[in-house]
């Protein structure tokens, strides 16, 4: 908390708070719980739209998917616990998501995982990688919720730390909706699921610092302790619970323990709550009420309900073996009142605890985009070391270790574009997640127009039509006005991007203070959506049968600023790829249409790596090769083969078909070319007759799947 924020508590208390209550407004006015220097900004976004039943505000979205099914969505981050902590911090990250889409009334039916780590040349990179894959894994796995994509990237800021996003889907019926908020005083709160122990104290003020270099030795109580049993017996009493109609109002306990939880229930319409800190099932001998009210042990829940319903409520939590508690009730006086064994040890104006003023840094503009010449290197060392690149291997290495058809939805399985989640006989759900640190350093608007942009790619690859978005915004200290003014853009650009499309984002994230020993992350950040297929209509990337023409849909420019080439041959800089959002809906329709009349056999969107990696990728996936003329590919000027491979320019797609569908899918586009077939065992690329580089189709997956030996496996 700040000098200027204390004295304006004194001044709005008129008294000094005690310790209690301090601890509890240090939680409050953090920034991870309050979002003081992004609530401004965030309200730029799009938040509704035909498709959203509730957007942000509570603790996750709920979107409409069919006149009896609502899907509820909801991502998180856990960066600096996972960075302290890897398998803890990463498993609770999933447990608090799983958590936050169960207290809206919904079944947890997915999860994604968007993480990020230092190059893995170095131990402690390898370390937080191979734990915090470890960690989801576990958590996931035993909760019965599988992990059905995400990305992995590994970038030089990150050098000794991590970013973790998680996100979930859940399913439920839209007049089961549960809000986390009451509409009436004289309601119990019970507290269910683990003991309260002494971790995660003051974790969400551990989350809203910069980590210095011995956070691991300093910090390590901030971080949570997993327990994914009790994390199933929770999701299964609650949906129980939930059913009866009887709950009134449900909240997880996340960042700020019982204070958060509890006070954000009751404030939100101005009711008040009086709390015994004292009955709370303590874990650890002599806690005192400020270690109780601000602990965020994992695996417990915030009901109300009324008293002439609690015994129907908690025969429930006792037939699951979970302990339960009364530990408060809700009043109509707005006011946040704490008793510890008869005595009141806090007393504060409810809204002092859930109406934090916002703060506005200074925005300091920067401007680090400059061309380069196109560095002389060889096409064929480029596809080379591109091919091998960590960002672009196979992280089949990490999705092997999640049970990632449990519950047996998944349609698509992780590695492709989406990953796609059957609801009912007919219709599919979609879910994805995109991000370009090094496309938003260079330029922040762009790289967040481009993460929704790729977004949409992803889900028209698949066949599905893009219902909503869910953004993840990890970004340094917001002290620092490169960064504030980073933030901004990109808050802008997220705007832009989904507007074009008509999308909202129905919830949301917001990480910042990501930098340990002060060295700033890149912004980064994450964009999820969700969309919605015919499951008839579903669509693969694989190269199906020799003979299929190969084609591209859309323009190739030089834009190889932060491309994965330019990461590969060091190269820091360039111009960030802009994004033409006329162009990205039009070709993105056009796949559509393409899919449903069934006129193309493979569809890939073309993305990180460019154009080679996207039919690498095709012929990988399908186990055959491939010949192509690059001379052919649709360019705005004049391009040297090596800016036409590896440019990361938006709106374009590589597709393949029968020759005698042509015509017919020519049609559908403006921009569009044939450059090749699907055929043999090489991976060619030519440019008029001479051969630029090609590689054996063995060779390539060598390179591949790499992945277990660069973790010395």
């Amino acid at each position: 908390m700040f000098p200027h924020e204390e004295e304006l508590i004194k001044e709005r208390l008129g008294r000094e708070p005690n310790e209690v209550e301090k601890a509890m407004l240090e939680v409050m006015w953090s920034e991870h719980a309050s979002y003081k220097s992004s609530r401004k900004w965030l309200k730029l976004l799009p938040t509704k739209n035909e498709h959203v039943i509730l957007g942000p505000g509570e603790d996750a979205g709920v979107v409409k998917f069919d006149d009896n099914t609502a899907i509820v969505v909801g991502i998180e981050s856990h960066n600096h616990p996972s960075a302290v902590e890897p398998y803890g911090g990463a498993a609770t990250g999933v447990g608090g998501i799983v958590r936050d889409i169960l207290c809206m009334g919904a079944r947890p039916i997915a999860l994604l995982d968007p993480i990020r780590f230092g190059p893995l040349e170095k131990e402690r990179n390898r370390y937080l990688f191979e734990y915090v894959v470890k960690g989801i894994a576990d958590y996931g796995n035993r909760i019965g919720v599988p992990t059905v994509g995400g990305e992995t990237e590994f970038d030089e800021s990150l050098d000794n730390y991590t970013l973790v996003n998680v996100a979930c889907i859940g399913l439920m019926r839209p007049e089961e909706l549960v809000h986390s908020y009451v509409e009436e005083s004289g309601l119990l709160l019970v507290l269910v699921g683990n003991k309260t122990g002494r971790d995660g104290i003051h974790g969400v003020t551990f989350a809203s610092e910069e980590l210095s270099e011995n956070a691991e030795e300093e910090d390590r109580s901030a971080v949570q302790i997993p327990d994914p049993f009790t994390e199933k017996l929770l999701i299964e009493a609650t949906l129980e619970a939930v059913h009866t109609g009887k709950v009134k109002a449900l909240k997880d306990l996340g960042g700020g323990g019982l204070t958060c939880a509890s006070s954000e229930m009751a404030g939100k319409k101005g009711f008040g709550a009086v709390i015994y800190a004292d009955r709370v099932p303590q874990r650890e001998p002599n806690m005192n009420p400020m270690e109780i009210m601000i602990s965020e042990s994992q695996e417990r829940m915030l009901f109300a309900v009324r008293k002439e319903d609690l015994n129907e409520i908690t025969k429930i939590f006792e037939k699951y073996d979970l302990e339960w508690t009364v530990v408060g009730e809700i009043i109509e006086e707005p006011r946040y009142i704490v008793y510890w064994k008869g005595k009141k040890v806090a007393d504060l104006p409810i809204d002092l605890l859930t109406d934090v003023p916002t703060i506005e840094w200074k925005a300091k503009p920067y401007n680090i985009e400059k061309d380069f010449e196109t560095p002389k290197i060889s096409s064929q060392e480029a596809l080379i070391k591109v091919l091998s690149s960590p960002n672009i291997i196979s992280k089949a290495w990490i999705w092997q270790q999640y049970d990632h058809e449990v519950q047996g939805r998944t349609v698509l399985k992780p590695g492709l574009d989406a990953a796609v989640l059957k609801i009912n006989d007919e219709y599919g759900l979609a879910f994805v997640s995109d991000g370009n640190p090094s496309h938003s350093y260079l330029n922040p608007y762009h790289g967040a127009v481009g993460a929704v942009a790729e977004v949409v790619r992803n889900l028209a690859s698949v066949g599905a039509k893009p219902l909503a978005l869910v953004d993840n915004l990890n970004f340094a200290s917001p002290e620092r006005p490169e960064v504030y003014w980073s933030f901004i853009e990109t808050i802008k650009g997220l705007t832009d991007g989904a507007k074009a499309f008509g999308l909202a984002y129905v919830s949301g994230n917001v990480s910042f203070y990501n930098e340990v020993g002060n060295k700033p992350i890149k912004p980064t950040p994450v964009v999820a959506g969700l969309g919605k297929v015919k499951l008839e209509n579903l669509m693969t990337m694989d190269f199906k049968d020799e003979g299929d023409l190969i084609a591209i849909v859309g323009v190739t420019k030089k834009e190889l600023g932060g491309s994965e080439l330019y990461r590969v041959l060091n190269i820091n800089g360039g111009i960030a790829p802009r994004v033409d959002l006329e162009r990205e809906k039009r070709n993105a329709e056009g796949i559509l249409k393409a899919i449903e009349l069934r006129v193309v056999k493979a569809v890939h969107d073309v993305s990180k790596g460019g154009i080679a990696v996207a039919l690498a990728e095709m012929a990988l996936s399908g186990n055959v090769g491939f010949e192509v003329d690059i001379g052919k590919v649709p360019v705005e000027g004049k391009l040297k083969p090596l800016e036409t491979l590896f440019s990361e320019s938006h709106g374009r797609f590589v597709i393949s078909f029968e020759e005698e569908k042509l015509e017919k899918v020519a049609e559908l586009f403006e921009e569009f070319a044939v450059i090749g077939r699907v055929g043999g065992n090489e991976l060619v690329f030519k440019s008029g007759d001479g051969e630029l580089a090609s590689i054996n189709l063995e060779k390539a997956k060598e390179l591949y799947n790499s992945l277990p030996a660069l973790l010395g496996e």
